[in-house]
């Protein structure tokens, strides 16, 4: 095992995880890093991300799930008793494969949650939103519009204003389950170019299907294959000098 840092934000260790009989993950350990991305990937029905929806305890809401093993949070296991998954998931916040903003205005997409969880008065919020906006890189785009529904903006502009609306909840962690694959290459640039702007903020785990782009946007990357972590390193060792001869196959388009 790779040991990544001597103090990881998030630490898996030796989890399985069952949708009814069918086994998805077998004997998962690997550690997450604070401020870096860290890139999930392998072929389709790996396991990244039943992973990945481990992380936040968003698999929780299928029924017939379990699992074995543990995920500690900052030193806490996030499956221990007395422990509310809607707090685990305020703090590793989410952004799904296809964009999914409410239909609200573009203001209250932000605002939702956060005056939901009793997160300050109207004043407040008005500086959340913008400030949430910003780091999204889209306040510049909407600041004239933010009483119009969300479901004007383009698809890159949507994926953004969701990555937003998870920023204004203050998460420690970003979970981004393929949050790419729906859009056109000048949104993708534009969600990659963010991705490394925030990292110096918030911790940032990824799954992809694109290997250019996990080259590209992550520090670290771990090769799923059939529910197993097959290798996990720096992304330059994945990328050009894999311990593992699967790794290397599947990295140059052999398989998959």
């Amino acid at each position: 095992m790779v040991i990544v840092d001597s103090n990881p934000i998030i630490q898996v260790n030796r989890v399985n995880f069952y949708y009814g009989a069918f086994k998805a993950l077998t004997d998962v350990t690997m550690d997450f890093e604070r401020n870096r991305v860290t890139a999930l990937i392998g072929p389709s029905g790996c396991g990244k991300s039943t992973l990945l929806r481990m992380l936040n305890r968003m698999n929780d809401l299928i029924d017939g799930t379990r699992h074995e093993g543990e995920i500690l949070f900052e030193g806490k296991n996030i499956y221990g008793a007395g422990v509310d998954p809607v707090d685990i998931r305020r703090r590793i916040g989410m952004v799904f494969q296809k964009p999914n903003p409410f239909p609200k205005s573009i203001f209250n997409n932000i605002a939702y949650a956060p005056k939901l969880n009793g997160m300050g008065s109207s004043k407040d919020l008005d500086g959340l939103v913008e400030e949430s906006l910003h780091q999204a890189v889209l306040w510049d785009e909407v600041k004239d519009i933010l009483n119009k529904s969300a479901m004007t903006l383009s698809g890159g502009q949507q994926q953004r204003l969701c990555i937003a609306r998870a920023l204004a909840m203050k998460p420690d962690v970003l979970l981004m389950d393929e949050p790419t694959s729906a859009l056109d290459p000048i949104s993708t640039a534009k969600i990659e170019e963010l991705i490394d702007e925030l990292k110096k903020r918030y911790t940032i785990i990824i799954v992809t299907h694109n290997m250019q782009q996990a080259a590209r946007v992550s520090d670290w990357t771990g090769f799923f294959y059939i529910g197993k972590l097959i290798e996990y390193n720096t992304t330059e060792k994945i990328f050009t000098n894999p311990d593992v001869k699967h790794t290397e196959d599947y990295i140059t388009g052999r398989f998959g």
